[in-house]
């Protein structure tokens, strides 16, 4: 996404260099990226419109994830867990400096980040926003399988027999005319990555229930690897969760929007001089 005023940040944390932009003017909103991809990868798909929120009033950063586009990051497993990338995400809100509570938006491994985020620090955050979220619980022993083997097939054979072995494989429907691109984490940490999200599930569903934040969370159909079982189970446990599917390329397209006019309706933080207690 491009736009007058934006404006690009770096912040060096726990051994990696976060790069970042930031557009826009009012309360914060973060936005954190799925796996492989980043914030320039995701432009070029043209899947996600987030030009609603500046337009909106809000201050939209969205940055690129430890070893993924323009960040830097080691060849350690442990980095790339969603606990370790939650941490990372509180590392950057304490960087930005906003004055109260923010908004947080993710997609697949960046919205399992914002979960996890939210968890530990639950003062922090105004309200969520879950894109797809990915495989959890009861089905992600498979994925997790799939990722370690991946990881083993780049090391022995290369990146090109694993991004062969993706391309066999079934698209979405809503997203099978959306242009895939390579995975941007370097050779060297790729085998990482995927071992660091084979050890990452999320937030088991009795300590989601303690999140007492309004969350949107938006699904699509027919994709094994962000199921509509764990979109559901979300909405379910979440006290103040609501669930919307999307169906065609043009409903997801909208997906800015309507996290633009959420996060309007549910997502303000309190006022200047206002007391959080942890549940705003």
């Amino acid at each position: 996404m491009s736009g007058t005023g934006r404006r690009e940040g770096r912040l060096r944390h726990r051994g990696a260099e976060l790069v970042y932009d930031d557009l826009g003017e009012g309360p914060l909103a973060v936005y954190a990226h799925g796996g492989f991809v980043s914030r320039a990868v995701e432009d070029r798909m043209g899947l996600f419109d987030w030009a609603p929120l500046p337009r909106a009033g809000r201050r939209l950063v969205r940055y690129d994830a430890r070893g993924h586009g323009r960040s830097t990051g080691g060849a350690v497993d442990a980095d790339y867990t969603y606990e370790s990338l939650a941490q990372d995400l509180l590392a950057l809100l304490d960087h930005l400096g906003a004055p109260g509570p923010a908004a947080a938006l993710g997609s697949s491994m960046g919205s399992a980040t914002v979960l996890h985020a939210a968890l530990r620090e639950p003062g922090r955050f105004s309200a969520l926003v879950l894109l797809i979220p990915p495989t959890a619980w009861t089905t992600r022993a498979a994925y997790a399988r799939a990722n370690r083997s991946a990881a083993e097939t780049i090391e022995r054979r290369g990146v090109g027999a694993w991004l062969a072995g993706r391309a066999a494989g079934p698209r979405p429907e809503v997203v099978a005319d959306v242009p895939e691109f390579p995975p941007t984490p370097p050779p060297e940490v790729l085998p990482a990555v995927l071992r660091g999200l084979a050890l990452s599930d999320l937030p088991d569903p009795a300590s989601l229930a303690t999140l007492r934040l309004p969350v949107l969370v938006l699904a699509w159909e027919g994709d094994p690897g962000h199921p509509l079982s764990t979109a559901r189970t979300l909405a379910r446990s979440l006290p103040e969760a609501e669930l919307h599917v999307s169906r065609t390329r043009a409903e997801v397209a909208a997906w800015g929007e309507r996290a633009a006019v959420f996060l309007t309706a549910r997502g303000r933080p309190p006022a200047a001089g206002g007391r959080c207690c942890g549940h705003c």
